[in-house]
């Protein structure tokens, strides 16, 4: 099932024996674009504190009740080693955390994988600086903060550039709700079409420019423009992905 960030943002994260608080943001690998990490603001119970839960603890969503079911206790959440939420936080207490629950550690394996039908975005220096990042994650030192986990709420409202100029800003992103992996940017284009909004696939991004805030796509405006619309309103079927992946003339990912 296709779900929209948005629209599970502020739903309930419930643990074994108490609510934990509110879904304020969603941390992504900006390779893999999958999401790692849930942000919870927990009000009153942990003040002044917010808490990363992995996406390994959640359970199957409650979604007519807006409820993330979490597989841990507020007692361990309460004992688990605190770690600023503000990116980039420190690998050795990322390192940490996923050790105090026995979350696998991901950076031994497909954070490194690219995965069938990926298109690294272009990274001077991409290779060199994964395996040292994958070292140093392995490494007894000091470690600084891992530059690949972004905020989905930071990379809402960057613009998009096409081959001809920019059109719009990422006003959203559509995952799957098994994987976790983010498939769809929905893009606003009110910034350049009133009121338009159309879906690009992840896999359609060529590069992103963290300092300026802008997501490249390989297609002009004008293609952009006449893409099928996207209504949030509407359930993403079949149908609608067989006409856009035609439209864009892109092969269909999951024949």
């Amino acid at each position: 099932m296709l779900k929209t960030l948005m629209e599970m943002r502020g739903y309930q994260l419930r643990a074994i024996d108490k609510d934990l608080g509110s879904v304020d943001d969603f941390y992504f690998d900006d390779r893999l674009w999958r999401i790692r990490y849930l942000v919870a603001d927990t009000g009153n119970w942990l003040p002044g504190r917010n808490v990363l839960i992995g996406q390994e603890a959640l359970e199957r969503s409650e979604w007519e009740d807006k409820v993330f079911p979490v597989t841990l206790t507020s007692a361990e959440i309460n004992d688990s080693p605190g770690i600023e939420t503000d990116l980039p936080f420190s690998l050795q207490k990322e390192k940490e955390l996923r050790q105090f629950f026995k979350w696998r550690e991901y950076w031994d394996d497909d954070v490194f994988i690219q995965p069938a039908g990926f298109t690294p975005m272009g990274v001077p220096g991409g290779e060199a600086m994964e395996q040292s990042l994958k070292q140093g994650m392995n490494s007894p030192g000091k470690l600084d903060g891992n530059p690949h986990l972004r905020s989905a709420n930071e990379v809402q409202g960057y613009y998009i550039g096409a081959q001809d100029g920019e059109i719009g800003h990422v006003d959203d992103f559509i995952v799957e709700d098994t994987s976790w992996d983010i498939r769809y940017l929905v893009v606003d284009t009110q910034n350049w079409l009133p009121g338009k909004k159309v879906l690009i696939s992840r896999k359609w991004v060529s590069a992103i420019d963290w300092n300026k805030q802008t997501v490249q796509v390989n297609m002009n405006r004008d293609m952009i423009e006449q893409s099928p619309e996207y209504d949030p309103n509407k359930p993403i079927n079949r149908e609608y992905e067989v006409r856009m992946y035609d439209f864009y003339g892109k092969p269909h990912d999951w024949e």
